[in-house]
């Protein structure tokens, strides 16, 4: 039996395992790297063993290192996670040769499964549809295709080629990507793409647990993932299923696992893959099943039999979002740094299934957690659970909106509004979902109104703050001037640009008038400021409450509370409307140095892979340069203009902040 199991893995992932062994009495170990030091995965294992180093390559993926992690803490099972090395054969095969128990499939069955387009033939000759599949791009017979990884999954490398004209560089880029071969197939569009979680015992047995809709995705990659699917009956359920197990039964599989499938309109589905992992997305398995995945799958690994007989019956509807660091609005650009606060209110169970309808958060992070360049964005999934479709999006859509996620930018509210779309309520919904509503790309907090207010609400929590550590007349209200005409006032860079907040205060602690303005960026020397007219001021507002982290506003009738988190010079503002990340602009700013209009900066922090060009190359406008490297994704860094690369700071590896110099181009 397992006694001691070491994790391969951090974050939520690594959690979601400890939990459950804590519950069936199964000591845990963790692994860390240098930056994951005080990451929470490690405070709550029973042991952790460092890993030195910071990149996955020098720590998570190290097979002696993680060995000989196991061994030193006296570890005699190994679960990989849900990353690369699940799916590894050599790793799964160093477990076991080292004697230890691995929790997953057997490296036979992993070498089976690690080439694609061998498993793809397999699974066809066992009758079961699958796309037809070209080893070598030069003899793809038409377009659209999707050029895919040979090995690994996640989405990762994945591109649609639409001529032949850009097939070669595609390839090229995905084979630098995944650093392997590639094969392609045709793009099917208007599909769902919908999955069917398994589990197989030693003894014979397969159990499905339904199906899992997982068609709203970037990059190829899922972000919302519901079970039941809206697009699937009892009959067609049946047909997947019964698909599901004859893959299984094909390829000799034994653990957990998910059999994917593409589906169209008309119910005709292919296979996809068969991922060899506990899937991120099997919390809503768990909900609507009332099975702990994670237990069976250590039972299975310990040689026991599935104690179901059959697949389960389904209880209600689960939906599941991942919470990202990344800014959809700027091509899903990952983001990095410290984040300050994280929190979502109501939930009433963590990483594991819940006993009754509500919400459940499986987080890696916490407050004050780093987010770092080398790993994947995902800071959470937040799950809804309740006896109806509806019912569940609605609970998620709102426990996300009043979330608190603080320091660096996240996906949040592109998954509010998709969540809130007629067309996902109406369950319309392909691979293509949000290619065709770029409308849930707009910020929640978009009205002017509510932009205001919450620039208000920053600047009288400010204000308060000030106060209470004022050493003389903190008793009167910030704001108030013995000069009628004086006014408080700030200036803020928000989402849209610099905006001046002003504001006049009575004796008695009112306002006796507020106006939040746009201003030029030439205007930032502050002269002139702090006197709009008396025409520009906004309609009146009772402050109902003041403090530095809360302020309360009586507008026209209707109370409004707004939630200020002040870190140094940044206010992170949430309300009922949404939130937003108000920086304040000092009065006396110091000298910056001036980038040149020719600068390519690092649009965010990463590693530099490739360089394209060298100093003295013409280029083109919209040339690739180079390309960063950062949370597991290629990033190009393109031309902006024509013109002569005069500088060329950087070489490939070298690791690059965000605005950090990249390059210099002389224009034509």
């Amino acid at each position: 039996m397992i006694r001691r199991l070491l994790v391969a893995d951090r974050g939520e992932v690594a959690r979601r395992v400890f939990a459950t062994c804590r519950l069936v009495g199964i000591e845990t170990v963790a692994v860390y790297s240098d930056i994951d030091s005080s990451a929470p995965h490690v405070d709550e294992a029973d042991y952790a063993v460092h890993l030195p180093g910071s990149t996955p390559a020098s720590t998570y993926l190290r097979t002696e290192a993680l060995l000989a992690a196991a061994q030193r803490s006296g570890a005699n099972a190994v679960h990989p996670g849900v990353g690369m090395l699940a799916e590894d054969p050599d790793f799964a095969a160093a477990v076991v040769d080292a004697g230890m128990i691995w929790v997953g499939p057997t490296p036979a069955t992993l070498r089976a499964l690690s080439v694609k387009p061998e498993m793809k033939q397999m699974v066809a000759e066992a009758r079961v549809p699958v796309l037809p599949t070209f080893t070598d791009p030069e003899s793809v017979p038409g377009f659209p295709v999707l050029i895919k990884p040979a090995t690994g999954s996640g989405g990762i490398g994945m591109r649609v080629v639409r001529d032949a004209s850009t097939l070669a560089e595609a390839v090229a880029s995905t084979r630098r990507e995944v650093g392997g071969d590639v094969y392609c197939e045709p793009y099917v569009t208007n599909v769902r793409h919908i999955e069917v979680p398994i589990l197989a015992d030693a003894q014979g047995s397969v159990v499905p647990f339904g199906e899992r809709e997982c068609s709203v995705q970037r990059r190829y990659q899922k972000i919302i993932e519901e079970t039941p699917s809206p697009a699937v009956d009892a009959a067609l359920r049946e047909d997947l299923c019964r698909a599901a197990i004859v893959v299984v039964r094909a390829l000799g599989y034994v653990g957990a696992g998910a059999v994917e499938f593409l589906l169209d309109e008309d119910g005709k589905f292919w296979f996809l893959e068969l991922t060899p992992t506990l899937q991120a997305d099997h919390a809503v398995t768990e909900c609507v099943s009332g099975y702990d995945l994670v237990r069976l799958q250590l039972l299975v690994a310990e040689g026991g039999s599935l104690p179901m007989p059959g697949p389960p019956p389904i209880r209600g509807h689960a939906i599941e979002v991942r919470i990202c660091a990344e800014d959809p609005a700027y091509a899903w650009l990952p983001a990095a740094g410290t984040l300050h606060r994280f929190a979502v209110p109501d939930i009433a169970g963590t990483f594991r299934p819940l006993a009754q309808p509500g919400l459940r958060l499986d987080a890696g992070v916490a407050d004050g957690s780093t987010i770092g360049m080398h790993h994947d964005p995902m800071l959470a999934k937040l799950i809804a659970w309740a006896p109806s479709r509806q019912e569940a999006a609605r609970m998620l859509a709102s426990a996300l909106a009043r979330a608190q996620i603080h320091g660096v930018v996240s996906n949040r509210d592109l998954l509010v509004r998709a969540l809130r779309h007629h067309s996902f309520r109406a369950g319309d919904l392909d691979t293509g979902f949000l290619d065709r509503h770029p409308e849930v790309f707009a910020p929640l907090l978009s009205s002017v109104d509510a932009v205001r207010l919450s620039c208000l609400a920053a600047a009288l929590a400010g204000a308060a703050a000030r106060r209470a550590t004022a050493p003389v007349l903190n008793s009167l209200p910030s704001g108030w001037r013995n000069v009628p005409s004086g006014s408080q006032t700030a200036v803020y860079d928000g989402p849209t640009g610099p905006v001046e907040v002003g504001y006049r205060m009575n004796r008695h602690g009112a306002l006796a008038g507020w106006w939040v303005r746009a201003v030029d960026p030439e205007e930032l020397d502050l002269a002139g400021l702090g006197q709009a007219p008396v025409a520009d001021e906004h309609p009146p507002i009772v402050i109902v409450q003041a403090s530095a982290d809360r302020v309360v506003l009586n507008v026209q009738g209707i109370r409004l509370a707004v939630l200020v988190n002040r870190v140094g010079d940044v206010s992170y503002v949430d309300s009922p409307e949404g939130s937003v990340t108000l920086r304040e602009i000092s009065r006396f700013p110091l000298p910056a140095p001036e980038a040149t209009e020719s600068s390519l900066i690092a649009p965010l922090p990463g590693a530099v892979r490739r360089i394209l060009v060298v100093p003295g190359q013409r280029v083109r406008a919209g040339e690739l340069l180079l390309t960063l490297e950062a949370m597991k994704l290629e990033h190009p860094v393109h031309a902006p203009s024509a013109g002569v690369v005069a500088s060329l700071p950087v070489h490939p590896g070298s690791e690059v902040d965000m605005g950090e110099l990249l390059a210099v181009l002389d224009p034509e």
